[in-house]
């Protein structure tokens, strides 16, 4: 064989093998091709006798986020949250992170006994956050810290009260946020506040939370609770694959499928060439 024949045929695996790298590159890199968001329905239920909860934060998200997690210090927009129902600042913190996909404030109160139903979207295979305060409380709260987003069908999570640990618990309603004892139907004298107080501050962690002791102000009969205090059911829109799990970043679970088909033939087709150029190389 030529000498130029033989170069031609030692470059073809090099260019059938630089074809399928760039073919990669470009399902991975290009996330209109892929990262298409699907949307899922969460639903929270009270299950308490007395205790409501403020409108939740359900939070779409990577792993690069986090509303809370337990043994940890809980932020200053989660302890706004926890201990003023005040969750703006949650909600700008979600707003201005890369790693959150969606994300939907509840308008009212979910009272013992209600339910409440949020749409939200995300690639499959995401995490979901839920967080809402336990209104009849210094700095109670509940939801769900990064559970996986089901691959299908309906998964159903039960979450216990947790204990911001910024707050002492005196259990006063002067130290509580005022829709407390209207929302449950206790009178008080008490005006309450929604302002963080820092005589009061606990310099504690996220975690489980001792429930209503009786103190100042709040029974265990109209106020108390067992955990758990919400049922939380996630539920994914039909069609999904069944093996579910993340799609790698910037492309969906059939680009991805799409990608390794592509790739897997490149890579027999460079096989086949070299073992033709290395047959026609001895003869």
């Amino acid at each position: 064989m030529q000498a130029s024949s033989l170069r031609r045929w030692a470059l073809a695996p090099a260019l059938v093998i630089a074809t399928a790298a760039a073919l990669a590159f470009a399902l991975v890199a290009t996330p209109a091709a892929g990262q298409a968001n699907v949307t899922y329905t969460v639903t929270v239920e009270n299950l308490t006798d007395g205790q409501p909860f403020t409108p939740p934060v359900v939070v779409t998200h990577s792993s690069g986020f986090d509303v809370f997690e337990s043994g940890q210090a809980a932020s200053s927009a989660l302890q706004a949250l926890a201990e003023n129902g005040n969750a703006d600042p949650l909600l700008t913190l979600v707003s201005g992170s890369s790693a959150v996909y969606d994300s939907e404030a509840g308008t009212a109160p979910i009272l013992p006994g209600a339910t409440a139903t949020f749409s939200v979207d995300a690639p499959a295979g995401s995490l979901v956050s839920v967080a809402m305060m336990l209104i009849c409380t210094n700095d109670g709260f509940t939801g769900l810290d990064s559970v996986t987003l089901p691959a299908s069908g309906s998964e159903t999570i039960t979450a216990n009260a947790y204990d911001a640990g910024t707050e002492n618990n005196t259990e006063d309603f002067a130290d509580i946020v005022p829709p407390c004892q209207a929302v449950i139907g206790v009178t008080s004298d008490d005006d309450g506040t929604g302002e963080t107080n820092p005589a009061l501050a606990e310099g504690g962690v996220v975690s489980a939370h001792a429930g209503v002791q009786g103190g100042t102000d709040l029974t265990t009969a109209d106020h108390g609770w067992t955990d758990p205090v919400a049922r939380i059911a996630v539920t994914a829109p039909a069609g999904l694959p069944s093996s579910g799990g993340p799609p790698l970043d910037g492309g969906t679970g059939t680009a991805w499928t799409l990608y390794l088909a592509i790739a897997g033939a490149l890579i027999l087709a460079a096989g086949s060439v070299t073992l033709v150029a290395s047959r026609r190389a001895v003869r």
